[in-house]
Order: structure tokens, then C-alpha cells, then sequence
């Protein structure tokens, strides 16, 4: 891979409207199933697994997690967010910092009183089924996003990143290529997508990758090694390294 300087000037020297005529290739349509917002693994009431709610095997509703709240065995949902757009979440709904936003989970190691060790992301708050703490769905099952007009751009985009080094993929490897536009697993690919909405998503995936680019280099040259004791995170984004409260750490 180039140096991060590179692909950032890549990222700046995309041409949206090429961005767009790729997306209106694939085809996109949200179908607020709700799959890009929850654990790999439904839960049921209580918090259990799905499996579990259908054999009854287990007796509580899973682990607890370090915050005190309860967890299963289900993979969380990990959604990177940047700072500032966690001030910008936690502004719009008067919420704390945790409320928004947690360590992400790679790169961090199970403590004997839960996760320990550094990380290099935020990741959106998940409830105790692992699903997106701002994910609702209606009585028929639609999906809703309930912070929509403050959503972070990893949300925006779903399920599309641009193909340069030191960007992310969400939701795993590509299931679809046209251009710089990579596509990942959704029920809504294929679909047909307006110009006007192509336009928007294409600009807001151009943000992304420079966002992802310049957070990349910010964490890099703020770096500074931390030797957390046993039972603590770190956290290095842009801004240096922080509690999972977001404070500072010193």
C-alpha cells in the first residue's frame, strides 16, 4: 500500500459524479431490513441468543459486560464512528459519552474483570442484544435509525466503500466492484437508485474515505505509547490517547 499521504490525495482527487454513475450501476435501495444495524445473531427477549431462546438451554440472559450490562455470545455490531462525530451524536440527544460510543473491540484482550488493552477506533454503542444502541424497528419488523439526521458516515454509505488503501470495508469483503465503488452484503443492492440519490451517496462516500484517510494519519502522529494497567483501555484516535469515556488519558 502507498503511504497514507497518498491515498489521501486520491481521496480528494475523486470524481463524484464517476462515484455516482457506479452506484447507479450496482443499484441501491434501503430496505430498512435492519441487517447493517444488528448483531450476526437475533436475540430474543431478556437478551438471549435466538439459539437459546429456541432450546431454552441457557439460564440467564449471558454474560456481563464490563459497563454492567448484559452480553451474549452473539458478534456485536461495530460501526466505526470519529470523535467528532460522537460530540456531534451526544449533542443531538443530550447523551454521555458511553451512551454513544465504546472502544472497538479489536485489538483488545479478555481481562479477568473484562477488556483490557489499546485499541486504534470508536465504535457505535450496541444494547445488550449487540445491536446498535440507536436501531428500533417497528411493530412489523421495519428498521429505523433513530438519530438519522446526525448518522455517522460509516452509516450513510453502507453498504459501499471506495477502493484505496487505509479505508475500511464494512460488513466484510466486497460482494461487487464497479469502479473505485466497492459493494458489500445487502438485500437493497441491485435496486434501482435515483441520479439525485446516487449524487448524495457518492458525495458522502468521497467524505468518508477522506475522513477515514485523515483519522488514519491523525492517529499515527499522535501516537504516543501508553502502558495501561491490568484491567484498562486505551483508546488512540486523532485527538490522542482517551478513557472509554472519551476523557484524556494522562
Amino acid at each position: 500500500m502507498d503511504s497514507l499521504e497518498t491515498e489521501l490525495e486520491r481521496a480528494r482527487a475523486l470524481d463524484e459524479s464517476e462515484l455516482a454513475d457506479a452506484i447507479e450501476t450496482i443499484g441501491f435501495e434501503c430496505t430498512r431490513c435492519g441487517a447493517c444495524c444488528k448483531a450476526e445473531s437475533a436475540c430474543g427477549e431478556g437478551g438471549e441468543s435466538a439459539d437459546e431462546t429456541a432450546d431454552g438451554a441457557s439460564e440467564s440472559a449471558g454474560s456481563e459486560r464490563s459497563d454492567g450490562s448484559a452480553e451474549t455470545d452473539a458478534e456485536p455490531h461495530t460501526a466505526t464512528v470519529f470523535p467528532d462525530e460522537i460530540r456531534q451524536l451526544q449533542a443531538a440527544g443530550e447523551y454521555d459519552f458511553r451512551d454513544v460510543a465504546r472502544p472497538m473491540p479489536y485489538g483488545l484482550a479478555d481481562g479477568p474483570d473484562g477488556p483490557e488493552g489499546e485499541t486504534f477506533e470508536w465504535a457505535l454503542q450496541t444494547d445488550d442484544c449487540g445491536d446498535c444502541t440507536f436501531y428500533a424497528e417497528d411493530d412489523d419488523g421495519t428498521g429505523a435509525c433513530t438519530v438519522h439526521g446526525d448518522r455517522p458516515l460509516i452509516c450513510r454509505t453502507y453498504p459501499f466503500s471506495v477502493a484505496l488503501g487505509g479505508t475500511s470495508q464494512p460488513m466484510g469483503e466486497a460482494v461487487g466492484e464497479e469502479g473505485m465503488v466497492r459493494a458489500h452484503e445487502c438485500e437493497g443492492l441491485g435496486r434501482d437508485i435515483s441520479r439525485v440519490d446516487a449524487e448524495e451517496l457518492a458525495a458522502a462516500l468521497k467524505e468518508r474515505a477522506i475522513r477515514e484517510l485523515t483519522e488514519a494519519i491523525g492517529v499515527r502522529d499522535n501516537y504516543r505509547p501508553v502502558d495501561p494497567s491490568a484491567g484498562q483501555v486505551v483508546v488512540h484516535d486523532s485527538e490522542g490517547a482517551k478513557r472509554p469515556d472519551g476523557s484524556p488519558y494522562e
